[in-house]
């Protein structure tokens, strides 16, 4: 007969101690929202006693918490994924019952955001969103935490100093590492676009500087060109990059540093230049994807969404549990690299 797993078996195949377990499998002690997760998926690998009755266990006299989440453009593949990212990490949570009520922006001025932001925090704990960086998102922050909802900021950065935290990308890096793909690949020196939505998206800045700075410290023989906004829309996107391969022979990169990526690769694939661009991409999607395949993209760079939602998710809940933080911090997320040898 089979030796049946151990406690010991347990913390081995979840990689924590053994005390760590038994604070999971009995609560003894608040635990982090992922180290109970691990412990519970292991005992299921291993076949650990008891699972189902931990399991149940664990769902008794847990408390509720209503997370509010406030996303833009629910069109686009990317926000509809991230939606649901949310909605399935926030239900897999073991130590408390995640109830997500996600929502998106109604127009992209700071007063419908901040009206958007204060409706949801009625009715939640918790509130994180995508937002650019603006005064009165700010003052509504703020007022937020007097209140004692914690706010968090995703994607891009935001009211730095009174939101919770922020979690996703190292976005300077993100910047730096598409000019490193664009001056190693092209044939030759030559002039890079950027492309941001808005200036006031500090992600989108923060990617402008690292890409700046990197040309300007590693390859200085390049120019890069003055940034283009184009309000995240394919149709500005299209018609900018249409324009810069029709005047600009010697355009030899262009990083799309937020949305909008679809208009650069349909241009580049109307217009079908002899020396296209090198052309470096923000987020996996369908479209980014088959660019990549098409060899239109040489690089995408996108966001590990599912441990994005499962880092902010806990996060969340250890706000609401344990109130705010004396330093205001950062989660920071390696950030994937798909390659057209990669997909």
């Amino acid at each position: 007969m089979a030796k049946r797993p151990t406690i010991s078996d347990l913390a081995e195949a979840s990689g924590v101690s053994v005390a760590t377990v038994d604070r999971v499998l009995n609560r003894r002690l608040p635990v982090r929202e992922q180290t109970a997760r691990r412990v519970y998926e292991a005992a299921k690998v291993i076949g650990y006693h008891g699972t189902g009755l931990h399991k149940q266990r664990m769902g008794q006299d847990i408390p509720e918490y209503r997370l509010g989440f406030l996303l833009q453009k629910p069109e686009l593949r990317f926000y509809q994924e991230f939606a649901r990212g949310l909605e399935d990490a926030a239900a897999q949570a073991l130590r408390f019952r995640g109830v997500p009520i996600v929502d998106s922006w109604a127009g992209p001025s700071p007063e419908d955001i901040v009206g958007q932001l204060n409706r949801l925090a009625g009715k939640t704990h918790a509130v994180a969103l995508v937002s650019p960086d603006h005064p009165k998102v700010t003052a509504a922050v703020e007022a937020l935490k007097v209140r004692g909802i914690p706010v968090f900021s995703l994607l891009s950065d935001f009211a730095t100093g009174v939101r919770e935290g922020y979690v996703g990308l190292n976005n300077r890096k993100a910047g730096r590492t598409a000019a490193w793909m664009i001056a190693k690949c092209a044939r030759r020196p030559g002039k890079v676009a950027v492309f941001v939505g808005s200036h006031r998206f500090h992600g989108e800045e923060l990617r402008e500087i690292g890409l700046r700075s990197y040309f300007r410290e590693r390859a200085p023989s390049f120019t890069v060109l003055e940034t283009l906004v184009n309000l995240e829309t394919r149709e500005v996107t299209y018609q900018a990059m249409t324009d810069l391969l029709n005047t600009s022979p010697d355009l030899v990169g262009c990083y799309i540093a937020g949305d909008g990526m679809e208009g650069a690769i349909a241009a580049v694939t109307a217009n079908k230049p002899v020396d296209p661009p090198i052309v470096v991409c923000n987020q996996i999607t369908p479209e980014s994807r088959i660019a990549l395949v098409d060899n239109i993209a040489t690089m995408v760079i996108a966001t590990p969404m599912e441990r994005l939602c499962r880092e902010l998710i806990d996060l969340m809940a250890h706000a609401i549990e344990e109130g705010p933080a004396n330093a205001p911090g950062q989660t920071f997320l390696p950030f994937d690299i798909y390659l057209p040898e990669n997909i």
